[in-house]
């Protein structure tokens, strides 16, 4: 029996007139299709929310650029992969002529050989605590003579984990390029903390670096000397022609992948500071954009310290991938590189490539931190 509302005196419902519904014929199965249906409807909804939203499409011009970038990956990691294989055969060269020596020489000879093998690692570790030692006073001087040269890290928190780990190791190479310098520049590390911080701390020999560690952003650590700020940056519309002693130039520590163009500069412009940028454009074209890695920059500012000319710079430290043609008056370097490498046999040539590449995105190689924890 069900109750449904009936008409009392003054026409309102009436909730005390029973009335008996006889049920409809296939009514109750038409109710559980329907719900059936929905409940159909609510699991495919569910189903499409737990899986991963597609990613979006990418332009023609944006697919080529990444399967050009794959492409490149994939040889160079090739390439490595053989670099490391060739390095371990000929290691294992090594101990077995060392072997083969041994064996084949006297009881005496086999002292002489041992004697003269230990007098020699004791020459070169002379020499690296020499060579430590002028690193040392190199960049303790820089620190009161040196072209202040500043990594911005405040952007941190644009980057994931992968990016940092990118970032810290082009830092570690910047340390261990201007340690190496006969006039090195004094390296400022500003905006340090978080994950950051972190990465850094974990870096083998980090506590003993000569360098300033500022975990205060670079506009509050020389606040007293804003007019000497300027910001390197590819979107300035000003050319840097010389490096000025008394300025503090500022590099953008960020590796972007492309998704934060023109973040230094409008941060520049916020700020009230100076921006320039290097004249890359005068002196060659870049196969791509102007924009270089941390540690290829700091280089090339190391080079012109030493050099004083910016097209030297820019051809020592820029990869061959990264240029498109040189803009020159006289061909006569051209024509001594290309000299240089006609007599090379092409394996050795790819080496030195590899190599070179290797060391302008960032080693991380067991000699590379060596220099580090030793600079």
């Amino acid at each position: 029996m069900i109750y449904v509302p009936g008409p009392g005196r003054s026409g309102g419902p009436n909730l005390q007139s029973p009335v008996l519904l006889k049920p409809q014929l296939g009514h109750g199965k038409k109710e559980q299709s329907t719900m059936a249906g929905e409940e159909e409807v609510e699991a495919e909804v569910e189903v499409e929310q737990q899986q991963p939203c597609p990613p979006p499409l990418l332009s023609k011009s944006a697919q080529k650029k990444l399967i050009k970038q794959q492409r490149y990956e994939a040889k160079k990691a090739e390439k490595k992969a053989l670099l490391k294989e060739q390095k371990k055969k000929e290691a294992e060269r090594k101990r077995k002529e060392w072997e083969d020596k041994l064996a084949a020489a006297t009881e005496e000879e086999k002292q002489q050989l041992i004697e003269s093998k230990l007098s020699l690692r004791k020459e070169r570790m002379d020499q690296r605590t020499e060579e430590k030692g002028k690193k040392m006073q190199r960049l303790t001087e820089a620190k009161q003579n040196g072209q202040n040269v500043v990594i911005d890290l405040e952007f941190g928190h644009l980057m994931n984990s992968s990016e940092l780990h990118s970032l810290v190791q082009q830092i570690m190479y910047c340390y261990a390029v201007n340690a190496r310098c006969n006039s090195p520049a004094h390296l400022w590390l500003t905006g340090c903390q978080g994950e950051m911080q972190d990465q850094l701390q974990r870096l083998p020999g980090f506590d003993k670096w000569i360098i300033e560690k500022e975990n205060r952003p670079y506009i509050d650590a020389f606040q007293d000397q804003k007019e000497r700020l300027v910001y390197l940056t590819a979107d300035s519309e000003t050319t840097l022609d010389v490096l000025d002693p008394n300025h503090i130039y500022i590099i953008g520590g960020l590796v972007d992948r492309n998704r934060w163009k023109g973040l230094t500069m409008k941060k520049a412009e916020d700020q009230g500071i100076q921006t320039a940028k290097l004249p890359i454009g005068t002196y060659l074209k870049m196969s791509s954009s102007q924009v270089l890695t941390v540690n290829q920059v700091v280089e090339i500012l190391l080079k012109y310290l030493e050099t004083g000319d910016w097209k030297t710079s820019f051809f020592e430290v820029i990869p061959q991938r990264k240029r498109c043609e040189a803009e020159s008056e006289e061909g006569d370097n051209d024509i001594e590189r290309v000299e240089k490498t006609e007599g090379k046999d092409d394996h050795e040539f790819e080496r030195c490539d590899i190599e070179r590449e290797e060391e302008t995105e960032g080693k991380d190689d067991h000699e590379f931190k060596r220099q580090c924890i030793e600079s």
